[in-house]
């Protein structure tokens, strides 16, 4: 059974006139990377500092690993913000070093570990150059590694892939995924929707300080991909469209001899497969599952467009 190591239960943080998250429940399962979604301003970074005790909630509760967060579990936690920040005047292995010991490490613990990693990365002619000699890429590749190297039960990463070219966001992809294979759990936030396809288990999609949406990845795709399918077909596409009009709305694929069809309510893809055939030569049927982005938007606009005109 899988149990969950980070619960959030009814989390509520005001800032001013500004209500940053309001009611916010979600549970992040052990040894998963859970998507924390939504645009910008939502409340995500709220979440992610109180979650790391940057900050603390107005109400509700944060627990980890079953018991309410407290400061000793900050050694269990390893966060890489979005807002990068590195001393520009060290030396990166000091740099580096520092920023273990603060993780409890010892010295020689911490310079065997980094070893390791920047050999890894391939950064290691890198030891004793000046942090503001570093490209960005470089300066976060130093930033990934200090974050994981005490290896914390729990990691978070905000905007990880932010700045790198795709063969190093590929390499840190890559990182990530071990890292949970290898028992950590892992909460990643973003905007790249497609990376969420890829490595994401879980997701949470909040906006406008609420949770709006939760659930498994694949779970999520699924249910909002419902009664959506695309045809391959040989025949006119206006044969195909008039035969099932009462029972699905037809357009256009992306190349010819192609269809989207999305059933009415109640009506079965089965119950209109004679039709279709009748009216055209079909020659492949597949469920039409919307990508995240997709979603995202939909659920987003749907979300705000309700509450506008309450």
């Amino acid at each position: 059974m899988i149990m969950n190591l980070v619960e959030v239960e009814h989390v509520s943080k005001q800032y001013s006139n500004h209500k940053a998250l309001d009611d916010v429940s979600l549970e992040v399962p052990e040894g998963t990377i859970y998507g924390l979604l939504g645009p910008n301003g939502a409340g995500k970074t709220t979440l992610i500092r109180i979650i790391n005790r940057i900050t603390a909630p107005d109400t509700g509760i944060v627990r980890l690993n079953g018991h309410p967060l407290q400061e000793s579990d900050i050694y269990n936690i390893g966060y890489l913000p979005e807002e990068r920040g590195l001393y520009k005047k060290m030396k990166v292995g000091d740099q580096a070093v520092f920023f273990a010991r603060l993780k409890g490490l010892s010295k020689a613990e911490a310079v065997q570990r980094l070893r390791f990693w920047f050999d890894k990365f391939e950064i290691s002619d890198w030891w004793n150059r000046k942090v503001e000699e570093l490209s960005k890429g470089m300066a976060q590749k130093v930033q990934f590694i200090t974050t994981v190297l005490h290896e914390p039960k729990l990691l978070i990463f905000d905007e990880p892939f932010s700045g790198f070219d795709p063969i190093n966001a590929n390499m840190l992809k890559e990182e990530i995924l071990g890292l949970r294979d290898k028992g950590a759990t892992i909460i990643f936030s973003t905007h790249n929707m497609a990376s969420v396809e890829e490595i994401c288990d879980n997701i949470t999609l909040i906006n406008k300080s609420h949770n709006i949406l939760s659930g498994p990845v694949a779970e999520i795709r699924r249910r909002y991909g419902k009664n959506r399918y695309s045809i391959g077909f040989t025949g006119v596409i206006e044969s195909l469209e008039s035969a099932i009009a009462e029972q699905a709305i037809v357009l256009p694929g992306e190349s010819l001899g192609y269809a989207n069809i999305t059933l009415n309510p109640g009506v079965k893809l089965r119950e209109i497969i004679p039709a279709i055939n009748d009216a055209v030569e079909i020659k492949s049927i597949s469920e039409d599952i919307p990508s995240m982005n997709e979603i995202f938007i939909h659920t987003v606009d749907e979300y705000n467009e309700n509450h506008s005109q309450n």
